[in-house]
């Protein structure tokens, strides 16, 4: 079958299963800590990333890349979440967790959404996305993830209000527990760093993991764990159940016109930014692996992978960056590492419960420290006074909306900037050179650059229609009408010279730029020299032909 290829071939199958087995560690705590973010229970997550991790990798277009319950989309459910609970609280029968099941519905809608996204193709607008946007992505998300880690420095306290509401603040580690959690996570990373060095044969995160958990153990240690962890957020452990379809959602959720205008919004918001980190962290894994992967693919698969985990009673995901690199730099190249992170999570739930919450949280802290820093572009600091301004600016500013805001705000504010920033320099390289022939009482202008919406007021610039002759030439060799707003500029100055008696002709116009023209305006065929030497961009002219 084909949606098997790459699951054991071409790559190492020792490799890809220990890297997905680290890969399951160290997703844990993410995601468990993202649950608390949106107030959900952290079994609801874990179930969650094991659906839409196994399915991204089994049908997805990046074999390599690892999928989840990811921060950057629980953060658009929160409030769905506590609006939900309000909502069903004031129906007549009044259902205490509507705010579960309006996140599952949301889920099922935004998988529909991500889905329809891949069927029309709009995975390939992921290319349309520049550089510096994709530096700054990548530098945005590894300082969010290292804040991340520097909060797994506290514990969980819990504050009841007045009113009975349940919320827990950060109190900060100190003293020597402190000290033991710092000395436990420089442990860890020296063991990633300095294992490779001895050998290979043995994955340096997972090894990392498994010696400090026996020194935490034999030790007998009083640091904080998976356990834990989960515990002092409200939770009651690591033990779950195998997913089965979510029964309660059909019977208590009201399937009507306004349920539909509530959870869209989300839906829709939820889907684009798991779509854009999934497709930009499978661009990152092209980079890295120097192949490529299907962005429409990829878009069909989270969208099943989500929508099947709303049914199945789980929170909704995407492509993670943080756990994407530390399979790529465990080994893990093909879909097997990803389908055995999937497995072995739900392993953990089922069965390794007792054993995994025994996990120190400074082992995987120290993992997570060691992906922050490989996978920061530490090169963007170095080439940051190098590149041109326009660029350095679209890095920096992606960086710090990423950690601000998010990632879609970040990526559609750098993709604004771009685009403009590249605009207003094409606007400045047209240019035109007239020359005259007497004998002919005509003029010819040769125009240089593209002709769009940005340089149409340079393009009427260069035109004297006072001092011109009888007789126009405007050659269009060296030049392209990419817009309406270029046709517009082109119609006005036949115009202009109409009016003072003068006749335009238009010269070397490709196939395109005639069919944008004439379509626009048929009345401009009779000014149009066709010519044997007219430019032929077949690629531009046709890119769907390429797709």
């Amino acid at each position: 079958m084909r949606f098997l290829e790459n699951l054991a071939t071409k790559a190492n199958v020792k490799n890809e299963v220990l890297a997905g087995i680290t890969v399951s560690l160290a997703m844990i705590p993410e995601v468990v800590a993202f649950a608390f973010v949106a107030r959900i229970d952290p079994l609801v997550a874990l179930s969650g990333a094991f659906i839409i991790g196994l399915i991204s990798a089994l049908f997805g277009g990046r074999p390599g890349l690892i999928s989840g319950a990811a921060g950057a989309v629980a953060v658009i459910f929160v409030h769905l979440i506590s609006e939900g609970h309000a909502r069903g609280m004031a129906m007549e029968v009044p259902i205490e967790n509507m705010g579960y099941f309006y996140l599952l519905a949301a889920v099922v809608l935004m998988g529909i959404i991500q889905i329809v996204s891949g069927v029309f193709k709009l995975g390939k607008f992921i290319r349309l996305i520049p550089h510096p946007v994709m530096l700054g992505f990548v530098n945005g998300l590894a300082i969010v993830i290292f804040w991340a880690q520097i909060k797994m420095f506290t514990h969980k306290h819990l504050e009841v209000a007045a009113d009975g509401l349940k919320t827990y603040a950060d109190v900060w580690m100190h003293g020597p527990e402190l000290y033991t959690m710092i000395g436990l996570v420089l442990f860890a990373m020296a063991v990633i760093y300095l294992l490779p060095k001895a050998t290979k044969k043995l994955p340096a995160a997972l090894t990392a993991i498994i010696i400090t958990t026996l020194i935490v153990i034999f030790a007998d240690l009083d640091v904080s764990t998976v356990g834990s962890y989960i515990r002092e957020g409200g939770g009651e452990g690591l033990k779950g159940k195998f997913p089965t379809p979510n029964t309660d959602l059909w019977a208590n959720l009201p399937f009507n016109w306004d349920t539909l205008k509530f959870i869209l919004p989300y839906s829709f918001l939820a889907a684009s930014v798991g779509l854009i980190e999934s497709l930009m962290t499978m661009n990152l894994v092209d980079e890295l692996t120097e192949t490529r992967g299907n962005g429409n693919r990829e878009c069909i698969a989270q969208g099943a992978g989500n929508m099947l985990s709303g049914l199945f009673g789980g929170t909704g995901g995407c492509g993670m960056i943080g756990q994407t690199i530390i399979n790529i730099n465990s080994g893990g190249r093909g879909r097997l590492s990803g389908v055995t992170m999937a497995v072995t999570l739900l392993f953990f739930i089922l069965f390794a419960d007792k054993y995994i919450e025994q996990v120190p949280i400074a082992a995987l802290v120290g993992v997570m420290f060691v992906m922050v820093i490989e996978t920061f572009a530490w090169s963007s600091l170095r080439i940051l006074n190098k590149i041109p301004i326009g660029d350095a600016v679209v890095l920096v500013v992606v960086s710090v909306v990423t950690v601000v805001f998010d990632l879609a705000i970040a990526v559609f504010v750098g993709v604004i900037i771009s685009a403009l920033v590249f605009s207003w320099q094409s606007a400045k390289r047209i240019s035109a050179r007239k020359r005259r022939i007497d004998e002919e009482d005509k003029a010819i202008y040769e125009i240089w650059g593209p002709l769009f919406f940005g340089s149409t007021k340079e393009f009427n610039e260069k035109f004297d229609v006072k001092a011109d002759p009888s007789s126009i030439e405007i050659d269009f060799l060296e030049s392209r009408v990419s817009d309406v707003s270029g046709v517009e500029a082109i119609t006005n100055i036949i115009d202009k010279y109409k009016a003072a008696n003068k006749y335009v002709t238009l010269k070397h116009l490709s196939e395109d730029c005639i069919k944008l023209l004439l379509k626009a305006d048929a009345g401009l065929d009779k000014r149009i020299v066709r010519d044997i030497d007219d430019p032929r961009y077949y690629v531009a002219a046709n890119p769907s032909k390429f797709e």
